[in-house]
């Protein structure tokens, strides 16, 4: 009886583990297919754009960009193989257990088969139940002889289900073989444009070498402008939530001398919202229809190692680099709360879109087509990203708030766009 338990919680956790490995194995195909979408991606922008107007800084970040790329790339093949190595293991114990039970079953049917023959003269049978004692005992030989013959059928059934299964075990772990080497070729196949892609960059940071000081200023500028960007934002959210609760007061005949400018006090309509958008985390479309993502949420990772001068800093939100005049949509329903312009060019846009206590910053247009106070749906085109003549760069910098807290878009966007 313990034995028996003990098989059967040894098939249920085997099960199980492979339950959570293909589903494993599911999510990590979708990771690679993403990834070599947003690389196929990075590749046709940057075809159809001139290298020549952009500055050693702009083509060394996309060169990041590149490397952070087909590096990830590279782990989730490597993961895939990983799992795969763990899923031929499991399949090829099962196929040497299943070899096992075969051969038992072989020898079983075969003993049978032979103790068949020796009594297979129909006198025989009928002999054996005509020289039964009485009417009970003879009933009772002609069902031996059935279940004998159902025996036997079922003997023949389940070894040819169990020779079935074995077969397909075994073209499975062939299968899974090949997937493995093709898994392997293509990790070589991305290390190799990982080496090209750090000579060319190493290049690049040798150029920078030259004029560290100059390069190292225009890198400190760069980071300066980005803080001062989300310094304003900030402040322009407080000042909205400000709006809004002093708004709410007077409706609910309140003061509003002491209204919050950090926490928003939603509308029975507002919480419906805030609740949706909180519901579609992970599922959210991204800001613009292609493109990639030139500088991830974090530590900056400065754009040459021969200028050190970033490691203070921290990117809030994501640069989403597209191409020329893209449309900028809405990641989800809401409304228009501030169209204006923030940072160091006077001729770019920020538009701000509420859902709820969430707020979505879409910074570096150069044209809207909103106005305070619209409703958007989601995907709705909110503007057209603008394009830094000066670097070449057409980046939308996009952020998520609650309340005042900035929170990681790429935990919100849909990997899968």
């Amino acid at each position: 009886m313990t034995r028996a338990l003990l098989t059967l919680l040894l098939i249920c956790t085997t099960a199980l583990s492979w339950g959570q490995n293909t589903a494993e194995q599911k999510k990590l195909e979708q990771q690679k297919n993403k990834l070599q979408k947003e690389i196929k991606e990075f590749q046709s922008l940057l075809s159809t754009q001139n290298k020549k107007e952009k500055s050693v800084l702009v083509q060394i970040k996309e060169s990041e960009a590149k490397i952070r790329l087909t590096q990830n790339l590279i782990n989730t093949i490597q993961k895939q193989s990983r799992l795969l190595t763990d899923n031929i293991y499991l399949n090829q114990k099962k196929a040497n257990k299943l070899e096992k039970e075969l051969e038992v079953l072989k020898e079983d049917y075969a003993n049978t088969i032979v103790k068949s023959y020796k009594s297979r003269s129909d006198q025989s049978r009928i002999m054996f139940i005509l020289s039964s004692e009485n009417f009970l005992q003879a009933y009772k030989r002609i069902q031996y002889m059935k279940q004998y013959a159902n025996f036997r059928k079922m003997q023949a059934e389940e070894l040819k289900e169990k020779m079935a299964e074995l077969e397909a075990l075994l073209e499975k772990l062939k299968e899974q073989k090949k997937e493995k080497e093709n898994l392997l070729a293509e990790t070589e196949k991305q290390k190799k444009e990982l080496e090209a892609d750090k000579k060319g960059q190493d290049a690049l940071v040798k150029v920078i070498q030259k004029d560290k000081k100059k390069y190292a200023a225009d890198i400190k500028k760069r980071q300066q402008d980005e803080k001062k960007l989300e310094q304003q934002i900030q402040k322009l959210i407080r000042e909205a939530i400000a709006e809004e609760n002093r708004k709410r007061a007077k409706e609910n005949g309140k003061s509003t001398a002491n209204v919050s400018n950090t926490k928003i006090e939603l509308t029975k309509e507002g919480k419906i919202i805030s609740d949706n958008f909180k519901a579609n985390k992970g599922q959210l479309p991204w800001p613009v229809e292609r493109g990639y993502v030139s500088q991830p949420y974090g530590p900056y990772r400065g754009q040459a190692d021969g200028v050190k001068v970033h490691s203070n800093f921290f990117n809030n939100g994501l640069d989403i680099a597209t191409s020329k005049d893209a449309d900028v949509r809405s990641v989800f329903g809401g409304e228009v709360t501030l169209v204006t312009h923030v940072g160091t060019f006077d001729k770019v846009y920020t538009v701000l879109v509420r859902h709820g206590s969430y707020v979505t910053s879409y910074t570096n247009l150069k044209s809207v087509n909103v106005v305070k106070g619209d409703k958007v749906g989601i995907k709705q085109t909110l503007g057209k990203v603008w394009t830094n003549e000066a670097t070449g760069e057409t980046v939308l910098k996009f952020y998520i708030i609650q309340d005042v807290s900035l929170l990681n878009p790429q935990q919100w966007l849909n990997p899968l766009k």
